[in-house]
């Protein structure tokens, strides 16, 4: 629910709890404690006293929902499923020779293809909502040699790797009893 529609609650959840808030403004006003309507709607106190003072403020209009908070996408649905064909086509697509995606490399894209610039914290949340996330890749050496490891590991470790000598003193210090 968060990424794939911008973050926040759905359209629906924003509904449910726009009638939860009116309902219990009908209860307010007909002279109802904040107690009374945390029982009936099974609220903290703390959200019954703010319905009760922006009913007070504002009327009814104060406790119907607001649009989805946060900056809107730059970019619109058509756009975004073009980014995505982008993505997927790799990197090499789009003359890089490794097929490693990153941040700058995604915003020179989003900048070239679409004229829109965006931060990284902002392309962060673009990838989120297309269902991508950014990824740090494992980094091996290309010269990484598995079998000499494993020969390494049979052979030399065992010998690095000893075992404590159990004839050897277990501290230099001579210890006495104490004497009372």
């Amino acid at each position: 629910m968060r990424y794939p529609d911008g973050g926040g609650l759905t359209a629906e959840e924003r509904d449910r709890r726009e009638q939860v808030r009116l309902a219990a403004a009908d209860l307010i006003d007909a002279g109802a404690s904040d107690r009374e309507v945390t029982r009936r709607f099974r609220v903290t106190r703390m959200s019954a006293n703010r319905w009760r003072r922006a009913l007070a403020s504002g009327g009814r209009q104060a406790l119907v929902s607001k649009s989805p908070g946060g900056a809107r996408c730059k970019l619109d649905a058509s756009q975004l499923r073009a980014l995505e064909a982008v993505l997927e086509a790799g990197p090499a697509a789009c003359g890089w020779s490794d097929q490693c995606w990153t941040p700058a490399r995604i915003g020179e894209v989003v900048r070239r293809r679409f004229g829109v610039d965006y931060t990284l914290a902002g392309l962060d949340l673009l990838l989120h909502r297309i269902g991508w996330s950014v990824q740090v890749p494992a980094r091996k050496a290309s010269e990484r040699n598995e079998a000499q490891i494993a020969a390494w590991k049979d052979e030399q470790w065992p010998v690095i790797k000893r075992g404590r000598r159990s004839w050897a003193p277990g501290s230099a210090l001579r210890t006495r009893q104490v004497r009372a």
